[in-house]
C-alpha cells in the first residue's frame, strides 16, 4: 500500500515596497524560506528572479520553477498551480510589491491551498495599506479598502461622496489607491468633492528615502502644493 505523502507548505512572501535593500524591510526569515525553496508562484518572472537574487545571491537560478498569476492567467490553469505542494513539496506565492493576496494577486491560490488542506503560512512584510493607516491618525479599529476608485469622473464623484458618508456613518476609515499617473488629478478631485472638514491622508513612496505622509482637511490640500505624478500612493479619508 502506497504511503501519504506529507503535503508541502504554501508560503507567502511579500516583497519590497521600492528598491532599498532587501534586508533593511524584510526580515531575515525570508532568506531562510527563500534559499529552502525552489518553486514559485508570481507575477512576473523577471522580478520574482531579481528579487531572488538579491535576497540570496548564491541560490542556482537554473533550478527554479516559476508559475505566472496575473491578469492574462486563465482560471484552467490555476488548480495545477500547487501540484508541487500535493507531491510534498514547499512552494512560495511571492508579490511583485507588497504582501500577496492583499490589493495584489494570490487569495485564489490561498482559496486552493485551503480547499486541498495544504498549510498556509504567511511572511511578516511590508502591506502599504497597513503603513499608511498606521500612520494616518484615521481610524485603525474600522476601516475599509475599496481598491480603485471607478475611472469616470461623474461615477468617481458619486463613490466618493457615498464613501465620505460611511466615514461620517460608521466612524469608518475609506482607504483607495489609484493608478499612479493620475495621482494629482484623483486628489484634485477629492478636494472639491468632499467636505471642507473631512480629513485626507496622502501616504506616498513608502518605506523609500521619498516617503511622505500627511493628513489634513480637504481645504488644506486645496492650498497644498505636491506633485504624486506616478509615485505608488494609498489615500485615506474620514468626516
Amino acid at each position: 500500500m502506497e504511503k501519504n505523502i506529507k503535503k508541502g507548505k504554501l508560503y507567502l512572501i511579500p516583497n519590497r515596497l521600492g528598491d532599498l535593500p532587501p534586508l533593511e524591510v524584510l526580515p531575515l526569515s525570508i532568506r531562510k524560506i527563500i534559499s529552502e525553496i525552489d518553486h514559485y508562484i508570481v507575477e512576473n518572472e523577471k522580478v520574482a528572479r531579481h528579487f531572488i537574487k538579491k535576497i540570496v545571491p548564491s541560490k542556482s537560478q537554473p533550478n527554479l520553477d516559476f508559475k505566472l498569476l496575473n491578469k492574462f492567467t486563465s482560471d484552467l490553469e490555476i488548480p495545477n498551480f500547487l501540484d508541487a505542494c500535493e507531491q510534498g513539496i514547499h512552494m512560495g506565492l511571492l508579490s511583485d510589491a507588497g504582501c500577496p493576496g492583499v490589493a495584489d494577486p494570490g487569495a485564489q491560490v490561498v482559496a486552493l491551498a485551503h480547499q486541498k488542506n495544504i498549510q498556509v503560512v504567511p511572511l511578516v512584510g511590508p502591506s502599504s495599506i497597513l503603513l499608511a493607516l498606521m500612520s494616518s491618525g484615521l481610524n485603525g479599529q474600522n476601516f475599509t479598502f475599496h481598491g480603485y476608485l471607478p475611472i469616470d469622473n461623474q461615477e468617481r464623484k458619486q463613490f466618493v461622496k457615498k464613501i465620505e458618508k460611511a466615514s461620517l456613518d460608521k466612524e469608518q476609515a475609506q482607504i483607495f489607491i489609484e493608478t499612479p499617473y493620475r495621482n494629482n488629478k484623483l486628489l484634485i478631485s477629492l478636494t472639491s468633492v468632499l467636505h471642507p472638514s473631512t480629513r485626507i491622508c496622502v501616504a506616498v513612496d513608502l518605506t523609500l528615502s521619498s516617503e511622505y505622509i500627511k493628513t489634513q482637511t480637504a481645504a488644506e490640500w486645496k492650498k497644498t502644493s505636491i506633485d504624486l505624478h506616478k509615485r505608488p500612493a494609498i489615500f485615506i479619508i474620514q468626516g
